[in-house]
């Protein structure tokens, strides 16, 4: 009886890397047809349906659905080989080898490997792991990866001087209409304040939110300068900062985060 010929799906966004990941299977398993070749998730999705290839070659960066997602919903219906940028992304989320990934740009060798591994599940005739599992892994550290780093500097004019006021070194942001005041101390503890024109909204998307919290919509306090906090009414409280004389305002909508008390 004549063995079934195995057949894949190549997803990724660049032409190129497609065609390149083609010619180099073309080599590493010249057995292997490839039968759909995808720009994107959706894609990937609609001719995995359609074709129910034998093994799915996913980017992990496409645009619109994911090649994490499109996996998801290509679930245990065929192998899966995830191809990345980012080598650290696969590490945790494959370590009991139940997928496989290739990191861009794709070594023979390393494809050669991946080969055989894919080669010898389908030759024992073993289903597709349970994936739901690895792909949380996989996507918790995407989202840790794509996330912005924290803002580590801000430039603000102090007198006639421009200075680079370190982030970790700022106690408070207090904002109205137009500016937003920044208080800080140096390495000595000496205190300073000066004004910018970034909005609270916008540093707040820059900031570390496990050191800085909003705590009005006005004020954003660094927890590790927090002295105390005293409760007021209606579920208001305030804030005194350690060497600060300013009492600064927590609002009904931001409380919660001192609850504790």
């Amino acid at each position: 009886m004549t063995a079934v010929r195995p057949t894949a799906l190549i997803a990724d966004d660049e032409p190129l890397l497609r065609s390149s990941l083609t010619r180099m299977l073309a080599e590493a398993w010249p057995e292997l047809e490839i039968v759909a070749q995808a720009r994107n998730g959706r894609e990937a999705v609609e001719q995995y349906k359609a074709l129910q290839p034998t093994v799915c070659f996913l980017d992990v960066h496409m645009p619109g659905i994911s090649g994490v997602e499109a996996a998801r919903q290509i679930g245990r219906g065929a192998h899966l080989v995830f191809v990345t940028a980012y080598s650290e992304y696969a590490v945790e989320a494959f370590a009991q080898g139940a997928l496989d990934y290739l990191v861009k740009p794709v070594d023979a060798a390393r494809l050669a490997d991946t080969v055989a591994r894919v080669r010898e599940r389908l030759g024992a005739a073993q289903p597709a792991p349970d994936i739901e599992m690895l792909l949380d892994k996989l996507e918790a550290r995407l989202q840790k990866k794509t996330a912005p780093e924290p803002l580590r500097w801000i430039k603000a004019m102090v007198g006639q001087s421009l200075r680079m006021i370190p982030v970790d070194q700022i106690d408070f942001f207090r904002s109205d209409e137009k500016y937003t005041l920044i208080a800080w101390r140096d390495d000595e503890g000496k205190t300073g304040e000066a004004l910018i024109r970034t909005s609270l909204k916008d540093l707040l998307d820059q900031l570390d939110g496990s050191h800085f919290i909003q705590v009005h919509r006005s004020v954003v306090v660094n927890i590790n300068m927090v002295d105390h906090v005293t409760r007021g009414e209606n579920e208001t409280a305030t804030v005194y900062i350690k060497g600060r004389t300013e009492k600064l305002p927590v609002s009904r909508s931001y409380s919660h985060h001192f609850r504790q008390m």
